[in-house]
């Protein structure tokens, strides 16, 4: 396709003055004033002729990327059949789910043989697979009147991936920092709650550990070795709701709370832990078993690469009956969530009082910031003290819902965006060694 650049527009543009001045000034040769709009059409044409005639272009995509992070891609022209420009732009219909600068438009420095290319900057917005639908490359003429386009199809595909880049890079040192036996060089005893040995009592032991019968045996005291259960059950429940599908810090809750699943259940399979997966919205969506060993953490993250941006409400009701119907034995069960207003929250808590009778429950939720900092900041005008009263009224009401949870024996982590995975490890780590699971 070929069309006018802005300066041949302006230049057939700048002639109708003179047009009309010759019109004016020698009507009887009016015609006259009709040549410099016809040499500027003769010249666009011949522009658009004995430029470059053909045009191709290329991007080259990994297969896989990490929503939330860039992608390192690259694209590549090339101009043939014609004198070759100098520059050509290109322009990349990514999608919903790949941003893109300047609605994917970048220029290209051609070399002599009209060949170019240069990376894109795109970045993954949210998890699936996403399809490049087509690209585009445009060249000017050699003086810059007419512009050359040309399409290319590309069946080019990505999977986006639940972001990893946490496990492997907090992964090992949180796990150093929490862990409990068996993968240290000295495995820790005495934390758990199955029986390993009798040792002879030293000073700094708990006086309960003693055990009698055996010290009445022995002639001394004695006391009872543990070392820590393994072999638990760990059950990720993510709420992928309407709610969890706004954006954190321009990433949706629902892939910050499946990094931070991620990064825990990669701790509590190398602790020997065994994990399961349920993801829910107005109904459950995703219900996997009990899988031990690291092995089963690839397989893991292809589940969670599977959890969709739900646009229902939340049923926790249904959710996590479900959930408890299918368990067979006292687990522990991670419930990632948002608390929205105390309406549903009440929904929750009731099924959490359910659920405490015999398992384990710990509530995951990011903090608000944004509603923090519109009740912390010194209003200005009498609508921002409107809108600080509302957020501290939505705060008060989050508050409540985390205290009734507390109430109720639920563990309840709340933490920053960036933090949730650490403290999400932190807390279950805690359990563990505490021998609650």
């Amino acid at each position: 396709m070929i069309y006018p650049t802005r300066l041949s527009v302006a230049a057939a543009a700048a002639g109708a003055p003179v047009a009309l001045l010759v019109a004016v000034s020698m009507p009887g040769q009016w015609y006259l004033g009709l040549a410099w709009p016809f040499a500027v059409i003769l010249l666009t044409l011949a522009d658009g002729f004995t430029g470059g005639r053909h045009g191709t272009v290329s991007l080259a995509i990994p297969r896989t990327a990490s929503v939330g992070e860039p992608i390192a891609a690259t694209v590549t022209a090339r101009i043939a059949q014609g004198q070759a420009p100098s520059r050509a732009e290109v322009a990349i219909d990514a999608g919903p789910m790949i941003g893109t600068e300047d609605d994917g438009r970048l220029a290209l420095l051609l070399d002599q043989k009209g060949v170019g290319a240069a990376h894109v900057p795109l970045q993954a917005l949210r998890r699936g697979t996403a399809r490049i639908g087509a690209l585009w490359i445009r060249w000017r003429g050699p003086m810059g009147l007419t512009w050359r386009q040309q399409q290319a199809d590309t069946p080019a595909e990505i999977a986006i991936l639940p972001d990893i880049g946490p496990v492997r890079e907090q992964g090992a040192r949180l796990f150093q920092r929490h862990a409990l036996e068996g993968l240290l060089t000295q495995a820790r005893r005495g934390d758990g709650g199955e029986f390993e040995t009798l040792v002879e009592f030293q000073p700094g032991m708990e006086r309960r550990a003693i055990d009698w019968k055996g010290s009445a045996r022995h002639g001394k005291l004695v006391a009872r070795e543990f070392r820590t259960e393994r072999n638990n059950q760990i059950v990720f429940a993510v709420d992928a709701g309407r709610q969890m599908a706004e954006p954190v810090a321009g990433l949706p809750r629902v892939d910050r709370a499946v990094t931070a699943m991620l990064l825990a259940a990669w701790v509590a399979l190398k602790l020997g832990d065994r994990v399961a997966l349920h993801a829910f919205d107005s109904r459950p969506r995703i219900a996997s078993g009990m899988a031990g060993g690291i092995g089963a953490f690839a397989d893991l993250q292809r589940l969670a690469a599977r959890i969709d941006y739900g646009t229902d409400e939340t049923n926790h009701t249904f959710a996590l009956t479900s959930l408890a119907s299918a368990l067979n034995r006292r687990s522990m069960i991670v419930l990632l969530t948002e608390i929205v207003d105390t309406t549903q929250a009440d929904f929750m808590v009731r099924a959490a009082q359910r659920l405490v009778e015999k398992h384990l429950l710990m509530v995951v939720v990011l903090r608000d910031e944004e509603l923090e900092s519109i009740a912390d900041r010194a209003p200005a005008t009498a609508d921002d003290v409107g809108r600080a009263v509302t957020a501290a009224a939505l705060l008060r009401e989050r508050r409540v819902v985390i205290r009734r949870l507390g109430r109720l024996g639920v563990h309840v982590v709340e933490a920053e965006h960036d933090r949730v995975g650490e403290r999400l490890v932190q807390a279950y780590t805690d359990l563990k060694r505490r021998n609650l699971l």
